[in-house]
């Protein structure tokens, strides 16, 4: 049995490898979202509302053989105790193969999806999509070997550089009439340049094996991350589906806009800390009481940063949609406002599968992903009978139902118990609604233009959010703050 002293030392190892890896995974991430955000709004603002909507309409073929992509398989490399060439040519074999045949897949569907929604454009978007999936096998091999020695140092730079080559692509083709065009090339040139950064920062140029004798558990592993993924891209994508039938380019323009808002917390932040969050649960997922305790640290964490964020951007949807977006999107404020107060369930609902599939239980993932298809596209079926409004209000109708469920399910086996998961959110939740209340209170109370109206409400916001947790959350704070400068 190893001293006490050694075990002190690879815990403190260990959270400084986590702590790094945080700055570094979510530091890149925001630097790379500011350069992507600021082009998307400028971008936003130029092209129609209808533009956004056509896009959206390839964007479920692509997320559905994007499930397929092999990024699965490429964790499962991170979960190998012992790693040899081999295993890795082989992934990278693997990973060749499913993308050359997810490209020719999509091009047989193009017309399919063209005839579904009625739209000739969208095979013609299609086609040229196709293109991505060569550059997956360069992205997610380097990533999943950078991901398993937790050097995010390298992932961060190369995020950042080709965050500015798809952010400059974006406004080269805004400004030059490009389009619709403009959201299919300025991705594809993001992830070429990707591709390029993360094979060159992980040394991963090696010849790739398509001999996969005794790489059944990889391939296994992969293929119940791909379920699970299978149940993520219905649940993504079964409201875009819905309502590229019923609803025309414009409306469709609004909702998914307006998604992409309401979104921008859990599925720009909160992925990258799921990264982190598996690769440390991996190493200590035979420590099961580390792991229930890292989890619901992990909650109370990441909740005092999403409640303030979604129930601010519920307060503020009108101001901030006439500033950021312009007056041809102002009928997206209310969607806004109504999926912001949903996002609060999405975003808990998330951070289980990174757990459970780091100690081995991919499957409950999985369980939960199916439970939540269903759950989602009923309500989305129901609320499309009510146009945008319907559906929007589905999130909020459906989402608390799911998170229940997947409560249920992967509370048990992480070993934390939902009032510890309550314990962990209370404070940040009821700052967040103290602080909403005061704002629309304030709100109320004045007559502003757009710009002055929202950093008044913003800076309201941030100091009742502020003072609250100070008040009455000390502890909280003092924990969050300690983590940040390694503090034990």
């Amino acid at each position: 049995m190893p001293p006490a002293s050694s075990n002190t030392n690879h815990t403190q190892s260990l959270t400084q490898q986590v702590r790094n890896a945080v700055i570094w995974r979510s530091g890149s991430q925001i630097a790379a979202q500011i350069v992507q955000w600021a082009s998307t709004f400028m971008v936003i603002r130029i092209l129609a509302p209808s533009d956004y909507g056509l896009f959206a309409l390839t964007g479920v073929v692509m997320a559905f053989l994007n499930m397929l992509n092999g990024y699965g398989l490429a964790s499962g490399l991170v979960r190998e105790a012992e790693l040899t060439t081999h295993q890795i040519r082989q992934a990278f074999g693997m990973l060749i193969a499913l993308n050359v045949g997810l490209g020719a897949i999509q091009l047989g569907l193009a017309p399919v999806a063209a005839a579904y929604y009625r739209q000739p454009e969208v095979a013609a978007l299609l086609r040229v999509q196709a293109l991505i999936y060569l550059f997956t096998p360069f992205i997610a091999l380097p990533q999943a070997l950078l991901s398993r020695s937790m050097d995010y140092r390298r992932q961060g730079r190369v995020n950042i550089i080709s965050s500015v080559v798809g952010a400059g692509t974006a406004l080269v083709g805004a400004f030059s009439g490009w389009g619709v065009w403009t959201l299919v090339i300025a991705p594809m040139a993001l992830f070429a340049t990707r591709a390029g950064g993360m094979t060159v920062a992980a040394g991963s140029i090696m010849m790739p094996s398509f001999d996969f004798r005794g790489a059944g558990s990889l391939a296994r592993f992969g293929g119940v991350m791909a379920a699970g993924q299978l149940f993520w891209f219905i649940q993504s994508q079964i409201d875009v589906f819905i309502a590229g039938r019923h609803l025309d380019l414009h409306d469709l323009g609004i909702y998914t806009t307006s998604l992409f808002l309401a979104q921008i917390f859990v599925s720009k932040f909160v992925p990258p800390l799921n990264e982190v969050a598996f690769s440390a649960y991996a190493r200590i997922q035979h420590d099961r009481a580390a792991t229930a305790a890292a989890f619901t640290k992990g909650v109370r964490i990441v909740m005092l940063a999403a409640l303030p964020f979604y129930f601010g951007l519920a307060v503020t949807a009108d101001p901030l949609v006439r500033v950021m977006l312009g007056e041809q999107w102002v009928d997206a404020a209310i969607i806004v406002r109504l999926l912001a107060i949903a996002m609060p369930f999405m975003t808990l609902q998330v951070l289980f599968s990174p757990a459970c599939d780091a100690l081995g239980r991919p499957g409950v993932g999985v369980a939960n992903g199916a439970a939540g298809s269903a759950i989602l596209a009923a309500g989305f079926l129901v609320g499309i009978q009510w146009g945008l409004i319907g559906i929007a209000a589905a999130w909020i109708v459906c989402y608390p139902v799911y998170l229940a469920v997947s409560c249920w399910r992967a509370l048990p086996v992480i070993g934390a118990r939902a009032r510890d998961v309550a314990a962990a959110v209370a404070p940040s939740l009821l700052a967040a609604a103290a602080m909403a209340i005061a704002v629309t209170a304030l709100d109320h109370s004045m007559v502003l233009a757009p710009l002055p109206r929202l950093c008044l409400l913003v800076t309201a916001g941030a100091a009742v959010y502020a003072g609250w947790l100070a008040l009455f959350a000390r502890g909280v704070v003092q924990e969050t703050l300690a983590l940040i400068r390694n503090r034990r």
